[in-house]
């Protein structure tokens, strides 16, 4: 796997995995939705861990930055 996101991506997505987490075990959310929003944010988490977006594949896209680009 190719990487395709940038640190500024993978900083956002652990943002919004912590926030979710926090959300869920405070049971702010809970029921059917609090465990879609919870399993989004493990995508996420692990996501930002591989530096790699299955999503981002099909079109494209990326906000990985080499040093070529730079």
């Amino acid at each position: 796997m190719k990487k395709n996101m940038g640190s500024a991506d993978r900083v956002i997505r652990g943002i919004i995995a912590a926030v979710i987490a926090y959300l869920y075990f405070t049971n702010v959310i809970g029921g059917t939705l609090g465990l879609v929003l919870l399993i989004l944010g493990v995508v996420f988490l692990l996501t930002s861990f591989i530096s790699f977006c299955p999503l981002y594949a099909p079109f494209r896209l990326s906000t990985y930055r080499t040093k070529k680009d730079k």
